[in-house]
C-alpha cells in the first residue's frame, strides 16, 4: 500500500499526523536537535544516542510532514555525500478547542550554523 501524499490528505489528517508524530519523544528530539544547527543523520544519532536507522526513519517522516528539510549537501574528505537537515519550525503549540485539536506551527527563525 502506497503512502498518501500531503495533497491527498485533508487538513484534519495532516494536523492529526503532525500531532501524533510530535507526541513521540524521539521525533521531537530529532526535530529540535536541528533547530539551531544543521546536522547530518550520523551527528544526530551520536548526539541523541539513538540508532542511525531510527534517525533516518524519523527524518523521512519529518520531511513528509514538511517539519524538516535538507538544508544543504556536504561532501566529506573521503568523498561521501551527506545531507544536512534543519528544522522548519521553531515552536509548536497544540491546544484543544471544543475537543478539536488546534495546531500552531511557528517558523524556525534561527539562522542555522551548518557544519561542513
Amino acid at each position: 500500500m502506497s503512502k498518501a501524499n500531503i495533497i491527498q490528505l485533508s487538513e484534519f489528517d495532516i494536523t492529526q499526523k503532525i500531532i501524533e508524530s510530535l507526541s513521540n519523544v524521539c521525533t521531537r528530539s530529532v526535530l529540535f536537535s536541528v533547530k539551531n544547527e544543521s546536522k547530518d543523520a550520523t551527528q544526530i544519532a551520536g548526539e541523541l544516542k539513538i540508532s542511525i536507522s531510527t534517525v533516518y526513519k524519523t527524518l523521512s517522516t519529518l520531511e513528509e510532514l514538511a517539519l524538516a528539510e535538507v538544508d544543504r549537501f556536504v561532501i566529506s574528505p573521503e568523498g561521501k555525500k551527506s545531507k544536512l537537515y534543519r528544522s522548519r519550525i521553531g515552536k509548536v503549540e497544540i491546544t484543544l478547542d471544543d475537543l478539536e485539536p488546534v495546531l500552531n506551527l511557528y517558523p524556525n527563525t534561527s539562522n542555522p550554523k551548518s557544519n561542513p
